[in-house]
């Protein structure tokens, strides 16, 4: 038999290996409603984990469900506000009883309001953003944290480059609580890699999702988003879920405080605001 034929029949094996990479794991993902969260969750469905799907959008969160159990088995879905303390104490105990266990947390739920050091909203959209970008994820990693170290699973944190470079001065509040999730993602893989708990982060470049709809940024489009970056365009929410995936396997047992930039060479040139 011709080796390229014999690879088509090993390609059935290697199918069922991937698929089964996650089976049984128990996989939280935050902001799960839309775009990247919701292409993770997903991903990680047909890969055979026990998705958690965590949303304040209980239509889109229903849909994006559909499509999870139409690939691998129906999620748990929870409706949660993460800028509420006890909303967040109830994901973990509602996955917990629910499971028994966690093995893979998503910090993926972010929001951006605009703010300026004279426009004189910067306070209220200082707070309002990082007790959703930052707090909720310090405090969903602290109850979490403790089923981690029982399965040795791990976290990914999705951040931004624009905690690595300042965007646009309204963008403020959003840049500070991204480069603030950086240090943290660095600071928990340190605390919990003696427990064998990994923690690492994603910085994706602009990202075709609802993003610039919730912004209110209607002068921006995808279009003109693409054409500011060297690679001539935005990437796909499954582009960074694919990379999810990854940290959150076993092939990236050795990774742990690195943060993955995704940015179509954003990070290479000033971008004009």
């Amino acid at each position: 038999m011709h080796i390229s034929n014999y690879r088509y029949l090993l390609l059935p094996l290697e199918i069922s290996r991937r698929i089964m990479s996650f089976a049984n794991k128990v996989v939280i993902v935050t902001g799960a409603s839309s775009g990247i969260g919701a292409a993770a969750a997903v991903l990680f469905a047909t890969e055979g984990a026990r998705v958690v799907m965590v949303g304040r959008n209980q239509s889109k969160l229903t849909k994006v469900a559909e499509q999870c159990a139409r690939g691998g088995q129906a999620p748990l879905v929870i409706r949660a506000d993460l800028a509420n303390d006890d909303d967040i104490k109830r994901i973990v105990d509602e996955t917990v009883n629910k499971f028994g266990k966690i093995d893979v947390l998503v910090n993926n739920a972010g929001m951006a309001i605009y703010g300026g050091v004279l426009s004189g909203n910067i306070l209220k959209a200082y707070d309002e953003t990082m007790a959703v970008n930052l707090r909720a994820v310090v405090h969903l990693t602290a109850l979490a944290a403790p089923y981690l170290v029982k399965t040795k699973g791990n976290i990914v944190n999705i951040s931004s480059i624009a905690g690595k470079m300042v965007l646009k001065a309204e963008y403020l509040p959003y840049s500070v609580s991204k480069a603030a999730l950086d240090h943290f993602t660095r600071g928990a893989a340190l605390e919990l890699a003696s427990s064998g708990v990994r923690v690492n982060g994603i910085s994706p470049g602009p990202v075709k999702t609802d993003f610039i709809e919730n912004t209110g940024m209607s002068e921006v489009t995808w279009d003109i988003m693409s054409n500011a970056f060297p690679l001539k365009r935005c990437s796909e929410p499954e582009e960074i879920a694919e990379l999810i995936l990854y940290l959150a396997s076993d092939k990236a047992k050795g990774i742990t405080g690195s943060d993955f930039v995704s940015d179509n060479g954003g990070l290479l040139q000033y971008i004009p605001a």
